[in-house]
């Protein structure tokens, strides 16, 4: 599929703000599943400095600064992606990776100790209890545990649109049976890491239910959510358990990270103090024709 995906956010103020350095996170990656044909920033007022960097995840990211205060901040980020993951299960798990727990070898335990860490510093009891349930319903196969954990979290939770904050730790979200698409994440990295697979949360876009849009854009389109797992054999491979699938040409990668904070689209602080402001955003995301030149 090829995408093109406009995502404009908009911020005023009160007053005149200065503001410390930003950090934007809004250019897709480039892997295996995607490549990024176009990308380009407009950014209005335009930034003293813009540089940009590869995070400790490899995403790579751009921090702004503004050498003057200003009174409201527009960032657009436009991008045409090329995704090629048409089917999520093409993979031949390393024969030691098929049943559950996984008994990494240690050169790659050390490496993934960061995606088998709890979300707030320790697994959620909640999460281990929900991994060893489903861990007996699968006899601990290990794709037949991710497909049943997606499931589960996508029958039996209620989504809600939440806009804002930080997502709810797993044992929140499951017992209340319902959250947003990053508490849903949370929750499905939770128990992966209860049961031994590293998982990391993802940030980016969906093309969603064509009957619910006009040729697949609308302004009223947020930004989406999903989970990662590395299967050794595979690598890292997307669960979205908002739709209940495995992640394939329908998902746009922006960045991904074990912590969620590490992933959020635009980060920064006002440097001034007793100023109130207000944010608004517009997204489009667009299946176009790789043939059809107009559609660019």
């Amino acid at each position: 599929m090829r995408y093109k995906i406009q995502h404009r956010s908009i911020y005023t103020y009160s007053a005149p703000v200065s503001l410390a350095p930003h950090v934007l996170r809004l250019r897709p990656r480039c892997d295996a599943a995607q490549q990024v044909h176009s990308f380009h920033w407009a950014i209005d007022p335009q930034p003293a400095r813009l540089i940009e960097n590869l995070d400790l995840d490899g995403n790579q990211v751009t921090q702004i600064s503004f050498a003057a205060a200003i009174e409201s901040l527009t960032i657009m980020a436009t991008s045409e992606v090329e995704t090629f993951r048409t089917n999520p299960f093409d993979f031949l798990l390393e024969p030691w990776a098929t049943s559950l727990p996984i008994d990494y070898p240690i050169s790659l335990s050390i490496q993934l100790q960061p995606y088998l860490t709890g979300y707030l510093g320790s697994v959620d009891p909640v999460a281990i209890e929900l991994a060893q349930e489903i861990f007996q319903a699968t006899q601990g196969n290990t794709i037949a545990f991710l497909t049943e954990l997606n499931q589960r979290i996508y029958k039996t939770c209620r989504y809600e649109l939440r806009e804002s904050g930080d997502p709810y730790p797993a044992g929140i979200t499951w017992r209340s049976q319902q959250g947003s698409c990053r508490d849903f994440a949370v929750l499905f990295c939770e128990v992966c890491r209860a049961i031994n697979l590293a998982a990391r949360f993802v940030s980016g876009y969906q093309e969603g239910d064509p009957d619910q849009t006009d040729g697949f854009a609308s302004s009223g389109r947020d930004l989406h959510a999903w989970a990662e797992v590395y299967l050794p054999g595979a690598g890292w491979r997307g669960y979205d358990p908002t739709q209940g699938l495995a992640v394939s040409d329908r998902h746009v990668a922006l960045c991904a990270s074990p912590s969620p904070r590490q992933t959020a689209p635009i980060a920064g602080t006002l440097k001034t103090v007793g100023v109130q402001s207000h944010f608004a955003f517009e997204l489009q995301v667009q299946a176009i024709d790789s043939a059809d030149p107009d559609a660019r």
